[in-house]
């Protein structure tokens, strides 16, 4: 009989287009995350990262997360759910106040967080996420603590993710329909940079690629935070149906093929390696098939490879991701499975490229080690860290001086809205 979840227990749900996912997870005594349990079934009701059908993802999720409940050996009633879907929009905000000289106090940093907080005006749209990111001491970024300083002007630097709120209010029933309650919705990159990412790399300047099935995000991390964000609606999904299509087979052996023979680079002997192909009418795939070469079936990946990163390389420019720091790429989810994709990438993008695998869990199981459940692990991460998020904060103050930026970000807000 399963017992009831122990304190401070974190379940992670990733709710994709191929796959929903779920991780039990617990903090060891020394910090550490230990997996419990975990859980897959595969995404019936997702397109592009929305809710397309309740139903089905409904049973999906509950499926998913009692598989792992019977691994863990206890019921668990909350989640930490990720957001993938595209009309994502993150920005910087930065607010500041005059102290005059005197010694930074707790109570200006809460009139300074309640200020950004109040300043906040997204549109429209859901606010995801709205942390502090890092304090400014006249002028002086990079400051992560500034109580008990003297400075003649406090600001902070306010990270905001917003969505549009529909899809999310979508996902969010979904899940209650399941009989969990949602303890957060968290933006997809967000998570996933928190797994594969390392702070250094956070610091310097990075972009993180997700390819996933339905829709690949691409987001550009500088200074230690997520800066810039845009969406692409195109995923690994889109080469299987590609394969199917070109080849007259089903989805779900057009798949099989993609990852056992599949590959982004081709050499001189594919065209002597043999694929058998079953057609979608047969109803075993060993009889009544084709056979094409392994050089066919690689040119059809990559001509939607090409249009793909192709379109990276154009969210990475508009990003202004470039000089020094945008020589780093990161690669995870799902596509980033596919044999050789860093190599091509690289070689694309003229950058260098690496794959994002999640890191830093105790007990994870393997067949849950790659990049496809860096946005899982991420999760549990952002669980455990749980930080501080003005979205919380209640209560008016009286405001002197009126946020610097604000009208900036307003702007900013409406610019990245009326682009999607």
């Amino acid at each position: 009989m399963a017992k009831t979840a122990p304190e401070g227990l974190i379940t992670a749900l990733d709710i994709g287009s191929s796959k929903v996912s779920a991780m039990i997870a617990q903090k060891g005594d020394g910090g550490e995350l230990i997996v419990l349990g975990t859980g897959q079934r595969e995404s019936r009701g997702v397109k592009r990262g929305y809710i397309a059908d309740a139903a089905a993802t409904e049973v999906a999720v509950r499926e998913a997360v009692e598989q792992a409940e019977r691994i863990a050996g206890m019921n668990i009633e909350n989640v930490w759910v990720s957001f993938s879907a595209g009309g994502l929009v993150s920005d910087v905000a930065s607010i500041e106040f005059e102290l005059g000289g005197h010694r930074v106090e707790q109570s200006d940093i809460d009139a300074l967080l309640q200020a950004g907080r109040d300043s906040i005006d997204p549109a429209g749209r859901m606010v995801l996420h709205a942390q502090p990111a890092l304090y400014t001491l006249d002028g002086l970024t990079g400051v992560k603590r500034p109580l008990g300083l003297h400075a003649d002007r406090l600001g902070v630097h306010i990270h905001v993710v917003a969505a549009d709120g529909s899809p999310v209010r979508n996902l969010g029933l979904c899940v209650a329909n399941a009989h969990l309650e949602v303890k957060s919705i968290i933006a997809s990159p967000v998570a996933t940079g928190m797994a594969c990412l390392s702070d250094e790399e956070r610091e310097l300047g990075v972009a993180l690629v997700e390819l996933g099935a339905g829709i690949t995000n691409v987001s550009l991390f500088a200074g230690g935070m997520l800066v810039g964000l845009m969406s692409i609606p195109i995923g690994a999904q889109d080469i299987t149906d590609d394969i199917a299509s070109a080849f007259g087979t089903r989805r779900a052996q057009a798949e099989r093929m993609k990852c056992v023979h599949g590959s982004a680079n081709a050499s001189p002997r594919d065209n002597h390696e043999m694929i058998d192909v079953a057609p979608i009418s047969a109803e075993d795939d060993a009889h009544d098939g084709t056979r094409i070469t392994k050089a066919q079936l690689i040119a059809v990946i990559r001509q939607r490879l090409d249009h793909l990163i192709g379109e990276v390389g154009k969210a990475l420019a508009e990003l202004k991701f470039e000089g020094p720091v945008g020589r780093q790429v990161v690669l995870t989810g799902g596509g980033a499975e596919l044999k050789g994709i860093a190599d091509y990438a690289q070689q694309a993008l003229g950058r260098s490229v690496r794959i994002g695998r999640p890191r830093g869990l105790t007990a994870l199981p393997e067949a849950h080690a790659g990049p496809a459940f860096a946005t899982l692990a991420g999760l549990a991460f952002y669980a455990a860290a749980d930080p501080v998020d003005l979205r919380a904060l209640s209560g008016k103050q009286q405001l002197v001086h009126r946020p610097k930026g604000f009208a900036l970000f307003r702007r900013l807000i409406a610019a990245a809205r009326a682009n999607y």
